[in-house]
């Protein structure tokens, strides 16, 4: 377990670790929400993703809890595997970039998300780094919001970088990019 120190006497410490994020789903996508901007509906989506998702081979979890044991992070993934949705949806943009191999023995960040009030502190960082250090595969994918934002530049320096852009997943409202990073990931100098 990781732990991160508070900023102040209104920001406690986190620690990072194991969760079981289906018993712990509606906190996780509250967080999601927040970070996200997901309607209600949306929300009702992707809970039975989550669920889904966890029941694959190799798929862990990692939750930022505080002191008090509230969820204000979480991260998932699994090992990718191409006859899953999303690589479906992504192949042929990889594919097109000459990058599809990354597909194989890869391990994919399904999901990250901080709670905005933590954010900038270095809990996802914290998350993304610990789940990779635990798999077995030698490189990692993850899919972002085509936009510069702060969670692409987090995963810039930690060694991703664009495998293909202006990826469109069905009704999605803005592109995506999938990135790719050889493990272990890249830490502060």
């Amino acid at each position: 377990m990781a732990a991160l120190t508070g900023g102040g006497p209104q920001t406690p410490s986190v620690v990072v670790g194991p969760v079981d994020l289906a018993a712990r789903l509606d906190e996780a996508l509250a967080v999601q929400a927040l970070a996200f901007g997901l309607s209600e509906d949306e929300i009702d989506v992707r809970r039975h993703i989550v669920y889904r998702h966890l029941m694959c081979p190799g798929a862990h979890a990692l939750g930022a809890l505080t002191e008090s044991g509230r969820l204000v992070g979480f991260v998932y993934g699994m090992p990718n595997d191409r006859t899953h949705w999303w690589s479906t949806v992504v192949e042929p943009y990889l594919r097109r970039s000459g990058t599809d191999s990354w597909l194989d023995d890869s391990f994919v960040i399904t999901e990250l998300h901080v709670h905005p009030g933590y954010q900038g502190r270095g809990i996802g960082r914290s998350l993304i780094t610990t789940i990779t250090d635990g798999v077995d595969q030698p490189r990692s994918i993850l899919s972002a919001i085509d936009t510069e934002s702060p969670a692409r530049g987090l995963y810039r320096a930690l060694g991703y970088h664009d495998l293909a852009r202006q990826v469109m997943f069905p009704s999605a409202p803005s592109p995506y990019a999938v990135m790719g990073a050889l493990l272990p990931l890249l830490r502060e100098k």
